[in-house]
């Protein structure tokens, strides 16, 4: 690392020219601060984006050549049903016991709702 900029960093590169580390190809997660991820001095991997030998322009990327983190799966609907069936919520009772208390609820605010309507 030869110089930290605000927008990124100066790599010395083996043939001896120099080359762009933006900002955002630094890290796969968010970079605020250059500082924080990177010293003057640190040896780095990067690999070569683009490069324009006339305007002596080499754009290259440490996150290209960064180990993607593994992606968490979602939860198919089979195993959601299965652990709410189970009980998994924070008062302790599975999605069928909430659905019958809700139902049983309705029902007796229903039949409060038609006897009142028939006094009328």
């Amino acid at each position: 690392m030869v110089r930290l900029k605000p927008f990124g960093a100066i790599v010395s590169l083996p043939d001896n020219s120099q080359g762009l580390v933006h900002i955002s190809h630094i890290s796969s997660s968010y970079v605020q601060n250059v500082d924080d991820h990177l010293a003057v001095g640190d040896i780095v991997n990067v690999k070569v984006l683009t490069s324009d030998p006339s305007a002596s322009k080499i754009s290259l990327s440490m996150k290209e050549i960064q180990q993607p983190e593994p992606v968490q799966e979602r939860e198919s609907a089979m195993e959601y049903e299965q652990r709410a069936n189970r009980g998994n919520y924070a008062d302790g009772g599975g999605f069928e016991e909430k659905f019958k208390e809700w139902l049983k609820a309705s029902n007796e605010r229903q039949a409060g709702l038609h006897k009142r309507n028939k006094r009328r």
